[in-house]
């Protein structure tokens, strides 16, 4: 899978060597994370943030490539019949590169893979007579893989919507569990593209 990723970086470089425009921006934004896969019935939607860098590459009228640099906040939360309940908070880095087709102005349809690089993982609990918060970072793996799908919607005053799910491909446990869980984020942005040499995407 890394090799994977490798490769996709290799091609971004090709693009941006043949591109036609680069923009760089910001974005941050809403997470709204839990877990897929086994035994999830106990799992709901953990709060968290985004937020970072972007580089918008152009490489054809309507297609462009979009690698980002993310610090995340996710996870999840769970509830057990005895009362126990808690959270489940991860520190991410991820670095998504996203192909993006335009299908009318300013909107297009984006996809593309990530990796995760976990930077925390900490369990808050709470149970009858006892609560605290444990690090629990040795039981999850230090990297993460997802493909992302969403939408975008960008200005020509260089504003950036966008909504995107990233669904884990990979189990995020790095100890003998019994079942498999991946990561579920459903993320809402906003944003603002520089444009660093106005006029070379134009279609004057």
């Amino acid at each position: 899978m890394k090799n994977v990723f490798l490769i996709l970086v290799a091609l971004l470089f090709s693009f941006t060597i043949n591109a036609q425009g680069v923009d760089l921006g910001l974005k941050a934004g809403l997470n709204l994370s839990s877990f897929s896969g086994d035994d999830t019935e106990d799992l709901s939607m953990l709060t968290g943030i985004h937020f970072g860098a972007m580089a918008d590459i152009s490489i054809s009228d309507g297609f462009s490539v979009q690698p980002e640099v993310l610090y995340s906040t996710q996870g999840t939360k769970y509830s057990e019949s005895d009362g126990y309940d808690g959270k489940l908070k991860f520190n991410y880095l991820n670095i998504p590169v996203i192909a993006k087709v335009e299908v009318t102005d300013g909107l297009n349809l984006e996809a593309g893979p990530q990796i995760g690089f976990l930077l925390s993982a900490k369990d808050e609990f709470n149970s009858p007579g006892d609560s605290g918060e444990e690090d629990v970072k040795e039981f999850f793996k230090a990297t993460d893989f997802a493909f992302a799908l969403g939408l975008s919607y960008e200005m020509e005053t260089g504003l950036y919507l966008g909504a995107r799910y990233n669904f884990g491909i990979i189990d995020v446990w790095d100890t003998e569990t019994g079942f498999t869980n991946r990561n579920s984020v459903f993320q809402f942005s906003v944003g603002y593209l520089f444009d660093l040499a106005p006029g070379t995407n134009s279609e004057d």
